[in-house]
């Protein structure tokens, strides 16, 4: 598991990158709501890693129905969240104006649920890049609550022209 980078009594301080906050998220990213998974991301390294952030809440709509008696967030949902939180990386690394671009999914691989993501959890995506062909990225990203591996994936994100 990729390890947190922050620690007990010094949280900020350990850091290296930037974060990134909701209206920047929304600036880069075409997602809205219901389906903008993450709140903010942390420790940015340009071409390299983020940290997305996911506040589970209970009035998630997909909770109405996954599972009314126990309540569990879908783990194809957690996989999108890490792959936004990639796209966020990637949109910053390469300076993208999404008014003429976007970015896509290409591959999903290898992907493993470890634990229930539930209501007033806070998911940590970590996520990093394996490779960079142009504008093809291949990720490898890892979901926590609480350092508890709760999802793993690998996937790859390709940059596209908008239709015109």
């Amino acid at each position: 598991m990729i390890e947190d980078t922050k620690t007990e009594g010094s949280a900020e301080s350990q850091m290296v990158g930037p974060s990134v906050e909701i209206a920047e998220i929304m600036e880069r990213l075409p997602h809205r709501y219901p389906f903008l998974l993450i709140d903010r991301c942390e420790d940015y390294r340009p071409g390299e890693s983020i940290i997305g952030i996911k506040c589970v809440s209970v009035n998630e709509p997909y909770f109405q129905g996954h599972f009314p008696d126990n309540p569990v967030m879908p783990g194809v949902l957690i996989v999108e969240a890490m792959a936004q939180s990639g796209a966020v990386m990637m949109s910053k690394t390469l300076d993208v104006d999404k008014r003429g671009k976007t970015i896509l999914f290409m591959t999903l691989d290898n992907v493993r649920f470890r634990l229930p993501v539930r209501p007033g959890d806070i998911l940590k995506m970590h996520v990093r890049t394996l490779r960079v062909r142009g504008d093809i990225y291949k990720f490898r990203g890892e979901a926590s609550v609480n350092g508890k591996a709760a999802a793993e994936a690998e996937w790859a994100a390709i940059l596209i022209e908008n239709p015109k």
